[in-house]
């Protein structure tokens, strides 16, 4: 919990930081987007031409080793992102968890039908866009809402982990939920970064940002799909 706060802290630090290293608004879009960009085509390269041997690379790990390795990794990539001022350092944090969530997609998206998959990357897509252009035109809509979906992604997240080892519920009530919740991060993370300062290594941060809330938005419709099959 005071790792999540710590990061939330170093966002607000963002937000006051230096003018030294200052970028267009257009350069510093443009950095965002070809970051994430480049993280959906590493995720798609991975699931492509990779999944095989992944999957027989993990069929071959204990389960626990493998959930360690994956958020160990995950997160290792998100605090060296956040908390480097350096775009080197904050883009290869970014790759650190871009592999192990492209890992993880490996192991889902292949045992799905097609047509789920491209149903849930076009509804993925269109609730991406709608989102971004909200948070374009209603920014001060969204960065209210921060403490809100913050403490809802929290409570989600204890909750839904309460349900399934405890009371072993497998419904589709959490995903419906995250979906919401992550819909609304889009909007929330776009708003805010366009009102931090323009810098190459925020443009990176806040594409880390934003492509964790569309992957996981990714996986939680696909979730939803998979069960209406």
């Amino acid at each position: 919990m005071s790792s999540v706060l710590s990061l939330e802290g170093r966002k607000q630090e963002r937000l006051n930081s230096g003018l030294a290293d200052a970028i267009t608004d257009r350069t510093f879009n443009a950095v965002m987007c070809g970051t994430l960009l480049w993280g959906f085509l590493v995720n798609a390269f991975m699931v492509a031409y990779l999944a095989e041997p992944i999957m027989s690379f993990v069929a071959g790990m204990r389960p626990l080793f493998f959930w360690i390795g994956y958020a160990v990794l995950g997160f290792a990539g998100i605090l060296l992102a956040q908390l480097s001022d350096k775009p080197a350092v904050s883009f290869l944090g970014f790759n650190l968890l871009v592999a192990p969530m492209g890992v993880f997609l490996c192991l889902i998206v292949p045992s799905m039908p097609a047509a789920i998959v491209s149903k849930a990357l076009l509804l993925t897509g269109l609730v991406t866009a709608t989102m971004i252009l909200l948070g374009m035109i209603r920014p001060q809509l969204f960065l209210g809402l921060g403490r809100t979906l913050f403490v809802a992604l929290l409570a989600g997240v204890v909750v839904e982990l309460v349900a399934t080892f405890l009371f072993h519920y497998y419904g589709s009530a959490f995903d419906w939920l995250f979906v919401i919740i992550f819909s609304g991060y889009i909007g929330f993370d776009i708003a805010r970064s366009q009102a931090y300062p323009k810098t190459v290594d925020n443009a990176i941060d806040c594409a880390l940002d934003i492509y964790l809330d569309i992957i996981n938005l990714f996986i939680r419709i696909l979730s939803i799909l998979s069960r209406r099959d």
